[in-house]
């Protein structure tokens, strides 16, 4: 242990300051979401088995949905720009512009150059939990997902069905390329309906049992063309453990919706970053 400063109170006193102020974010035009909302026709369904991942597409202007319909069951999350796989959707930037569980109004953030709202949360059936005695708060942007190397590190083995692997051989297939080239696709996700935090005494990662329940739902706006994938997570609810080939698991539902034709007139895709790339080059 290092020797105690004199001043070590005042110092662990000091007003924490936001990194991000975000007064000056562009706001989704969250009235005219919730009125091309009324208008919806769904226009695909694709199903995430039980410890398996699904890939689907969104064009820009559509809504889709995560639906949990048989059982408490997490989901990864990865977002592309279909036209473009190189921007992707960047967690780290989104929990430090929105914090660490995103919800109703927020969004999901491409990587650089792009750093722009790639999708937008129109409605959260689990917004009514907020954050919870311990700290845990649903639908985060802290865990990277659950993958066959950390597993190795931890218990030995060859387990190929965490969600990294899912995803990997879902993009593969989707792509028709081997897993090798398809993998470096897979990035951090989004853990729709896993309830998470940070210990209060050693800051560790925690998991909790996912309060989502069948019909429990989180919807987006594609704010532009996406690709997505999404696998059922091995660990369930995440009650106990997240790559499991024994804990109940169930598959999550996803909707495409297309909102009717004049009901976004005034709504533009938003332009990439304008920032000029230069670095003082």
């Amino acid at each position: 242990m290092t020797k105690l400063p004199y001043d070590a109170d005042d110092r662990r006193a000091v007003k924490p300051v936001i990194c991000y102020p975000v007064d000056s974010l562009p706001q989704p035009d969250m009235a005219l979401y919730t009125s091309a909302r009324k208008t919806l026709t769904k226009i695909d369904e694709v199903i995430a088995a039980p410890r398996m991942a699904a890939t689907f597409h969104v064009p820009a202007g559509h809504f889709f949905r995560i639906t949990s319909v048989e059982g408490s069951q997490v989901g990864d999350l990865n977002l592309w720009n279909a036209n473009d796989l190189t921007e992707r959707f960047y967690s780290g930037k989104t929990r430090a512009l929105h914090g660490t569980h995103i919800t109703t109004g927020q969004s999901m953030w491409s990587s650089f150059p792009g750093l722009r709202p790639m999708a937008t949360v129109t409605h959260d059936t689990l917004a009514w939990y907020g954050i919870d005695e311990f700290g845990g708060s649903v639908h985060d942007v802290i865990g990277t997902r659950c993958d066959p190397y950390t597993h190795n590190l931890l218990n030995g083995g060859q387990y190929h069905h965490c969600c990294h692997s899912n995803l990997t051989r879902a993009v593969a297939t989707h792509l028709d390329i081997p897993v090798i080239i398809a993998e470096p696709h897979v990035h951090d996700v989004l853990n729709v309906f896993m309830c998470t935090g940070f210990t209060r005494d050693t800051g560790q990662y925690f998991m909790k049992a996912s309060p989502v329940r069948p019909g429990d739902f989180i919807e987006f706006f594609a704010e532009i063309d996406l690709l997505g994938a999404l696998s059922a997570c091995p660990g369930g609810d995440c009650s106990s453990e997240h790559s499991s080939d024994t804990a109940a698991c169930y598959p999550l539902m996803i909707e495409v919706f297309a909102p009717a034709a004049d009901a976004l007139k005034a709504w533009q895709s938003p332009a990439r970053n304008g920032y000029d790339g230069t670095h003082g080059v």
